[in-house]
């Protein structure tokens, strides 16, 4: 069992949790992700990697509350225990093992989506580590679906808000500001890191490619074992069929088939309605019979 040492609430659908983990996060690095099972009878949850201590043995995920599983765990408090915490999985950022002297004469832009702030930041975290300044986007809606944006500040060389609405910084796209700061400020890069929602992502790696500039991207699809046996995560990637657990998060953007991941992503929400009508369901019964206890 792992026990839940923090919970925070980001956004309102929008949860921190610190997980006690010690041999994750001994072995954890930028890029990676973990496979969450609430309790034997749950469905394995893939969620990326958001901070790791060695020292207190413990690893940060942050929970965006969609379906009934995600809302089954974020319901879990300080102090509670989940049954499985598997990790860490995929591989590491490709970064990690570049030759820092050469690194650290790279321009990189991240680019993060709404919750795609959260693995965004051991990123750059990992960067400053090393005396290396990466930029960074981070979009959302509005300025209260915003987050991260402190921890992100103390390691970025420097941090764009765009949000949809102008609540906060730029008003409009990431792609809008990533343009802008191209175009209008003469930001030049070496490479792009975007993580975000598919679609987020999709039009990063067009704006990346009207720069020429190389882009890595993190797909997150649907996955079971997190083995690649289960074929739930394949991707089509420079036109082959492609694992995201094992063979990535991480890919290059320019050869991901984002029309088709997208396709894809689809195709489980008829699934994901009826469990979540069942759950209700059965939640409305659990409150008849307690009224009739009454």
């Amino acid at each position: 069992m792992f026990k839940i040492l923090e919970k925070k609430q980001l956004t309102p659908d929008i949860t921190l949790m610190r997980i006690h983990a010690p041999r994750v996060a001994a072995a954890a690095k930028p890029g990676q992700f973990i496979i969450v099972r609430v309790d034997e009878k749950g469905e394995r949850i893939p969620l990326t990697i958001a901070d790791y201590d060695t020292q207190q043995g413990s690893v940060t995920i942050v929970i965006q509350a969609i379906g009934i599983s995600t809302k089954k765990l974020v319901a879990y408090n300080e102090g509670d225990s989940i049954c499985d915490f598997a990790g860490p999985l995929g591989h590491p950022s490709e970064f990690v093992s570049e030759n820092i002297e050469s690194l650290s004469k790279k321009r990189i832009l991240f680019v993060a989506g709404g919750v795609g702030a959260a693995p965004v930041y051991p990123q750059v975290k990992w960067l400053a580590e090393h005396g290396v300044k990466a930029d960074v986007i981070i979009g959302a809606k509005n300025a209260e679906t915003l987050i991260m944006t402190d921890e992100m500040r103390a390691v970025a060389g420097n941090l764009y808000i765009a949000t949809d609405d102008g609540s906060a910084g730029y008003k409009g796209l990431v792609t809008g500001l990533m343009s802008e700061l191209i175009e209008k400020e003469g930001k030049q890069y070496d490479q792009v890191v975007a993580i975000g929602p598919l679609i987020m992502m999709k039009f990063v790696t067009l704006t990346a490619g009207k720069y020429n500039l190389p882009i890595i991207v993190s797909m997150n699809p649907v996955m079971v074992d997190g083995t690649g046996m289960c074929g739930a995560c394949r991707i089509t990637v420079d036109g082959k069929t492609r694992f995201a657990c094992v063979e990535g998060p991480e890919f290059d953007g320019s050869k991901v088939d984002f029309d088709e991941a997208m396709r894809r992503s689809r195709m489980y929400r008829d699934l994901e309605d009826r469990a979540r009508k069942i759950a209700e369901e059965r939640a409305a019964g659990h409150q008849c019979k307690i009224g009739l206890d009454k």
